[in-house]
């Protein structure tokens, strides 16, 4: 419990810190757009590109690892859709939605839970986890909503659009462009390096911080999107990681370590990824930013109860 506490306890003085700044009149209406922004187009694409770019192909290399792990967030992502679809509601919305109930925290609090938890050796299934998540289903979702929000009916017209956003997006172009340099076995210059970290060490407090901006927002939920949003919950904090441990368990036969690595890791709570979108596409984010909360505030006890069953 303690270590788990621990883990999310900064999330919440970040949030925090957010919401006291627009109370108390610090940051005004705008700041919430204009800090994620700052996020989309600069912060985040800079850890992307350092992450990928310094993954080491013997580490990230463990296929059936991913494959637990990715199926238990794949599935998870896809029966998101199918039922938010049938209400019915946007499918830009829809991928949002998906990325609330499948999206793990994995940078923010799975490194030092992991570390913490499982040791040392659980740091590369974290990564493989983070990889998997920011970047395979961040992309996967940023396809979905870029193909819901063109109105174009001509298939070829409608290709060209989607695949014209989609080059234009640093989320995916930093990324791709990031490949190269584990493939060709080149190196991120030391000033360039040191420049991605202090630029990318501010994605995840600077979309915290934004989160409280915006929860400090009065506004109205109404009983369906409350019950919207724990049925995301469940799906993030109890349906993933129950997919996850039946995939590395009976299916691919994972060690104990990997196995508790992917089950710990697909148990995180929300990340802060869709509520960026949300604010990025001007979609609705009060479920977003509900479920971002009430999940890091569950997965205290939801997590701290799986790792005392794993002992």
């Amino acid at each position: 419990m303690l270590s788990t506490l621990a883990a999310v306890l900064p999330i919440f003085a970040l949030i925090f810190a957010g919401w006291l700044a627009r109370r108390i009149g610090v940051l005004g209406p705008h700041a919430t757009g204009e800090l994620n922004r700052f996020v989309v187009y600069l912060a985040l694409p800079a850890l992307l590109f350092d992450i990928v770019a310094h993954a080491q192909w013997a580490e990230v290399w463990q296929p059936r690892f991913i494959a637990a792990f990715g199926i238990g967030a794949a599935l998870v992502f896809c029966l998101t859709i199918a039922v938010r679809l049938r209400r019915p509601r946007h499918l830009a919305d829809a991928a949002i939605d998906a990325l609330n109930a499948g999206y793990a925290n994995t940078g923010f609090v799975g490194f030092p839970l992991a570390l913490a938890a499982l040791g040392r050796e659980a740091l590369a299934p974290t990564l493989i986890a983070t990889i998997i998540t920011v970047c395979v289903l961040f992309a996967i979702a940023i396809v979905l909503i870029e193909t819901g929000l063109q109105t174009e009916k001509r298939r070829r017209h409608l290709v060209t659009k989607v695949g014209g956003s989609l080059l234009r997006n640093p989320l995916l172009v930093a990324p791709a462009v990031a490949a190269i340099v584990p493939v060709t076995g080149l190196r991120v210059p030391d000033a360039a390096e040191s420049f991605l970290r202090l630029l990318g060490g501010a994605a995840s407090p600077c979309a915290l911080v934004a989160l409280g901006l915006f929860l400090a927002t009065r506004r109205e939920s109404s009983e369906t999107n409350v019950g919207s949003a724990a049925l995301l919950v469940s799906f993030k904090l109890v349906l993933q990681p129950a997919i996850t441990w039946v995939m590395a368990t009976a299916v691919f036969g994972l060690s104990p370590l990997l196995t508790h690595a992917a089950v710990l890791l697909a148990a995180l709570p929300t990340g802060t990824g869709p509520f960026m979108l949300a604010e990025f596409y001007k979609r609705e984010a009060a479920m977003t930013s509900n479920v971002i909360l009430a999940s890091t505030i569950t997965s205290i006890v939801t997590i701290s109860g799986y790792l005392a069953l794993a002992r």
